[in-house]
């Protein structure tokens, strides 16, 4: 039995911060797990530069209203699922998760949860578990799933290379050169094609 573990952002939707960075003009939180490997540091340094700035929920839940899913990212995982079970693992959070699920007809999310004031100022966050994506994917193998998984950064290597096949998508070249034994597709029709080549 398989199923296929798909990260969020910079597989299927554009990238969060980077959307909110532009729109709030604060080109530090551009900074992604694209270019931190540290998960903690970066969401540390997120809340400081959120907090400096005044800046909360409401803000962001603006930016996300008007993120769409990449174009092709619906037809491919409708395919995808009409193929195998999926779920988008992701380090992304609840709060930001809702509409951007919508938009692509309700996938199974599992994701992290922010921690908010009543004012709406985001003062912490609450990881699902420790070494979240590949303690999700070791969950399932211990239920007698082989996981296929694919993903663009730092965070998504561990699940990449514990599941029984792996695919980087597009993913940095600084990654792409670092892990020359992952294959790399920039095309949803590749990775489609690759996948099914694995079940």
């Amino acid at each position: 039995m398989n199923i296929v573990c798909l990260d969020l952002e910079g597989v299927l939707v554009p990238e969060i911060w980077i959307a909110f960075s532009e729109k709030s003009g604060i080109p530090e939180l551009r900074r992604t797990t694209r270019d931190e490997p540290d998960y903690n540091k970066l969401m540390k340094f997120r809340l400081k530069t959120l907090a400096e700035h005044g800046l909360g929920i409401g803000e962001i839940r603006e930016t996300i209203a008007g993120i769409d899913p990449m174009e092709g990212a619906k037809d491919f995982l409708d395919e995808l699922r009409s193929l195998t079970q999926t779920v988008i693992l992701s380090d992304t959070f609840e709060q930001f998760a809702s509409p951007l699920m919508k938009k692509l007809g309700w996938p199974t999310i599992f994701c992290n949860s922010l921690e908010i004031a009543p004012d709406g100022r985001v003062t912490g966050y609450r990881l699902r578990t420790e070494k979240t994506k590949l303690s999700t994917v070791r969950a399932f193998q211990s239920i007698g799933y082989d996981t296929i998984a694919a993903g663009d950064s730092f965070n998504d290597l561990e699940m990449i290379k514990a599941s029984r096949a792996g695919f980087l998508f597009r993913s940095t070249e600084k990654i792409k050169k670092d892990h020359p034994e992952l294959s790399a597709y920039e095309e949803y029709a590749d990775l489609l094609r690759a996948i099914k080549e694995v079940l």
